[in-house]
């Protein structure tokens, strides 16, 4: 874990020993579990570090995460970037949710273990959590690394944020055509496109890019 330690140094996140440890046990069950359950493809612990852990938080820094004290992970999977991000920031409360119910189960038996109180994991299809009073636009900041075109992305996601809230979503080195074919569909969500960010951390080759959408009004749709 000391290439994890030395990421978090890097990028000026302070954590203890017991944080670095709960990361440790978090990968743990997670390879546990992935022997029965697909949860992912990475199975190697330093490219599970690099890939999963480090990749996460790369955004620690963004004052639309330092601001937010009500985050959502939309098809958060394993609890990625929830969990390692709830880990970092112990004093924000984090909603995770996923439609496939064998990986909340995990998930929860998970957030259990690490003893994880800020963290809520939650079943439920975005675009029907969304319409619900207690979750529709009642977010700070919604994350999300799901495998989903941005302009579908956005329709699951930006209806959790709230006015004046953010979207950031996590995404591979070149997405300005993706960028661009979503702009459309941003708008009439209620979302302003505000860049598309990198984050350089030395000694790592990670080159993944954070597009960062600002929640400006009430949904359109």
């Amino acid at each position: 874990m000391d290439q994890l330690s030395k990421a978090f140094e890097r990028l000026g996140i302070e954590t203890s020993g017991e944080t670095i440890s709960k990361f440790k046990k978090y990968m743990d069950m997670v390879l546990s579990w992935n022997e029965k359950v697909n949860l992912t493809a990475i199975t190697e612990e330093s490219d599970f570090i690099k890939k999963h852990f480090i990749d996460s938080v790369l955004c620690a820094c963004f004052d639309e995460l330092k601001n937010a004290g009500k985050i959502i992970d939309v098809g958060t999977g394993a609890g990625l970037p929830g969990v390692p991000l709830a880990l970092v920031f112990p004093e924000k409360q984090f909603i995770l949710i996923d439609s496939t119910a064998k990986k909340i189960k995990i998930l929860n038996e998970i957030v259990k273990t690490l003893g994880l109180p800020n963290i809520t994991a939650i079943h439920a299809r975005a675009e029907e959590l969304a319409r619900m009073e207690e979750h529709g636009e009642k977010y700070d900041l919604c994350v999300s690394r799901a495998v989903a075109n941005l302009s579908a992305l956005s329709g699951y996601c930006l209806p959790f944020v709230k006015p004046g809230g953010s979207f950031i979503a996590y995404k591979g080195p070149g997405p300005d055509v993706e960028v661009k074919a979503a702009e459309k569909a941003i708008r009439a969500l209620g979302g302003e496109l505000c860049g598309v960010k990198k984050v350089y951390l030395e000694g790592h080759d990670l080159d993944h890019s954070f597009i960062v959408i600002k929640k400006t009004e009430l949904n359109n749709l």
